[in-house]
């Protein structure tokens, strides 16, 4: 199974336009001749087309409610309900890993913001968030809502079946994408792989929380990436947790000590035999509330 590519195609600006669906597939930018969704709920979506075809879709440029994919008959009509399954599973999963989205726009005289033909590619977006409501049909519609990453992220090849024991090495200089602001870029695959290893559980509170779209928890960093800390995004640095406790340890609510017992609140930190962690990060963090 080739390689799905979450981000950048090398080669392919911002602008990029093509005559037809076939030429942006060959291009790799959106594979499928036909789905407006290119995906899988196990990996995530890595594109959509936007192109018309839905009549609850609202495009706002930076800002777009993206209806999911489903419950049309081969005119267009919508005749059913659609269900949180394939694309739209996908899209929800690329929320939860938050993984960037390609974003294409189809020919559509009724959106200001696309081209007057064929498709073009306007960058990278996130999954915001997703919804279900009725839409203007009187089905129930999955939303999106896509909001566009300030600059652009380069490639980032995810397998669908990682390794969770050979945890990738990752960097000591996690890449940057210069704009207005400065934004790390941050190895999802990584991330995706520490998370996997702990079953998505926090390794603090061993809290498990379950989504529509799957398991969800967070990649946190021990010795923060970014100015002035400049902490690598290497397996070593990153921990599994829940919002709650990723949000305490950068915020110094509790430390861990070298024996990875808890400083701040009781109890120790879960680790897995595949996971070595830092005690030169450790340190680091300690320091930094010290």
């Amino acid at each position: 199974m080739a390689e799905r590519i979450f981000g950048e195609i090398q080669g392919i600006q911002v602008g990029s336009t093509f005559a037809t669906r076939k030429e942006a597939a060959a291009a790799g930018i959106h594979k499928p001749l036909q789905a407006g969704i290119s995906g899988s709920k196990d990996e995530g979506a890595d594109s959509i087309v936007i192109s018309g075809g839905y009549e609850d879709d609202f495009d706002s440029g930076d800002e777009i409610i993206y209806t999911g994919e489903g419950g049309q008959d081969d005119k267009g009509r919508h005749i059913a309900n659609q269900e949180l399954t394939r694309g739209n599973l996908a899209l929800a999963k690329s929320e939860i890993d938050s993984l960037p989205v390609r974003v294409i726009r189809g020919a559509d005289k009724k959106n200001p913001y696309a081209p007057e033909s064929g498709y073009r590619y306007d960058g990278l977006y996130k999954v915001d968030s997703h919804w279900h409501e009725i839409g203007k049909a009187g089905f129930l519609v999955y939303r999106f809502k896509l909001i566009k990453l300030d600059s652009s992220l380069p490639p980032n090849k995810l397998e669908s079946k990682a390794d969770l024991v050979n945890l990738s090495a990752g960097t000591d200089s996690p890449k940057r994408a210069t704009s207005t602001s400065q934004r790390i870029i941050r190895d999802s695959k990584l991330g995706k792989e520490i998370k996997k290893l702990y079953g998505y559980k926090c390794q603090v509170c061993s809290i498990e929380i379950n989504t529509n779209a799957g398991p969800y928890a967070e990649a946190a960093h021990i010795k923060p990436v970014g100015k002035p800390h400049d902490g690598p995004d290497k397996p070593e640095n990153l921990l599994c947790l829940c919002p709650n406790h990723h949000l305490m340890l950068d915020k110094g609510v509790y430390m861990i000590a070298d024996d990875l017992s808890l400083i701040g609140i009781e109890g120790k930190l879960e680790k897995h035999a595949s996971h070595d962690i830092s005690v030169e990060y450790i340190r680091y963090h300690r320091e930094m509330f010290n």
